[in-house]
């Protein structure tokens, strides 16, 4: 698929605060493939550097294991649509805009890594499941952390926005650790701040950290520890509200998952050599993944 028109974070920046001057029924009144049809575009949320989920590499262009699924539902959106040239908008998000940006409308789709939780369901939908992660620790292996025991006293890193801070805010004060906690932009700002020794420990999704390592200077200085805290049910977020989309959107999914597409899918990004360093995850597909695609479903862990 071609890599179409990818606006800056800047100027993306604005479009919510235009969206929010709208009339309420204004942003909901439209269903999204309608939304889609008559503009003949549609509006991709991305992460910039969540490998090997979704990140940019080379000239602006958006890859990885949720883009490929994403790039699966944009050729259904084209089918169902009646437009074979439909022209893809990629919108860069984080931990703290994503949610917003597909509330208001900005976003169609959100194809990053976001976590399907009950407390979110209110304010948008989400997707079939279609990774599941835990939640664990990125650190150096002369560091002597082992687990979160270890952390007590010392600067530890998340990524603001996250199941992971909130989790880590939550062990910090009832069990009295002590803990000075960091919270990052995204991963770019995250591994930056780990290797600069600003943090002994970096806390999130396991999957995320093996791909933090592998962008780090070296990587064979860096080992993943620490007993999971939580299991992360990844999925798409859409509007509420807006049931003909979202059945579109996980039909294709489930599709994917039934007939094994996604399996290949799934060895090319964590079982084979990744851009842009050509680092292999070596992370083999768990039973409980294996099950999830064998019965797709949307429901949130927690």
């Amino acid at each position: 698929m071609n890599r179409l028109k990818r606006l800056s974070p800047a100027c993306w920046a604005i479009v919510p605060c235009l969206c929010l001057l709208q009339p309420a029924a204004a942003q909901v009144a439209q269903p999204t493939l309608e939304k889609i049809r008559s503009a003949n575009i549609i509006a991709i949320g991305h992460r910039e550097t969540s490998v090997p989920f979704s990140y940019v590499v080379g000239d602006h262009q958006v890859i990885g294991f949720s883009q490929d699924i994403c790039d699966k539902v944009i050729d259904a959106v084209k089918l169902r649509t009646k437009r074979p040239n439909l022209q893809v908008h990629f919108i860069p998000v984080t931990s703290q805009n994503r949610i917003p940006l597909v509330q208001n409308g900005t976003v169609d789709l959100e194809c990053g890594v976001t976590t399907n939780l009950k407390a979110r369901q209110a304010q948008v939908s989400f997707s079939d499941t279609f990774f599941v992660a835990t939640t664990r620790l990125l650190t150096r292996k002369d560091s002597r952390i082992h687990d979160f025991a270890d952390l007590a006293g010392k600067t530890v890193l998340t990524n603001q926005g996250t199941t992971s801070e909130r989790i880590l805010r939550r062990m910090n004060i009832d069990k009295q650790m002590n803990m000075r906690i960091i919270s990052a932009r995204d991963y770019g700002e995250g591994r930056a701040t780990l290797e600069s020794g600003r943090a002994v420990a970096y806390m999130m999704d396991d999957v995320l950290l093996a791909g933090t390592r592998s962008l780090t200077a070296k990587p064979s200085e860096w080992v993943i520890v620490g007993t999971p805290q939580s299991s992360e049910a990844y999925a798409f977020m859409m509007r509420n509200g807006d049931p003909e989309f979202r059945q579109l959107v996980n039909d294709t999914m489930a599709g994917l998952m039934k007939n094994g597409e996604i399996n290949a899918m799934y060895a090319k990004w964590f079982e084979k050599p990744v851009p842009p360093q050509r680092v292999n995850f070596e992370f083999p597909m768990s039973e409980q993944l294996r099950a999830l695609y064998a019965a797709p479903n949307d429901r949130a862990f927690d």
